[in-house]
């Protein structure tokens, strides 16, 4: 089975669902907009990861020598 580099695409489909259907729910309470909105941000940042090559490459390098 091949590692798949990347979010999901369900994960990702997921998350926009449930964002568009807590927003549009007049009953949802600003606690539940906000952890949703949380999520989704913290999904961007991942993401951002994933495509930046050079995150994470400093911990590699050696500067106190």
């Amino acid at each position: 089975m091949k590692k798949q580099k990347g979010i999901s695409p369900e994960l990702e489909k997921a998350i926009s669902d449930l964002l568009k259907a807590t927003m549009s729910d007049p009953t949802a309470s600003l606690t539940d907009k906000s952890k949703i909105i949380d999520r989704a941000l913290k999904l961007e940042q991942l993401k951002a990861r994933i495509s930046d090559d050079d995150w994470g490459a400093g911990f590699a390098s050696d500067d106190d020598e």
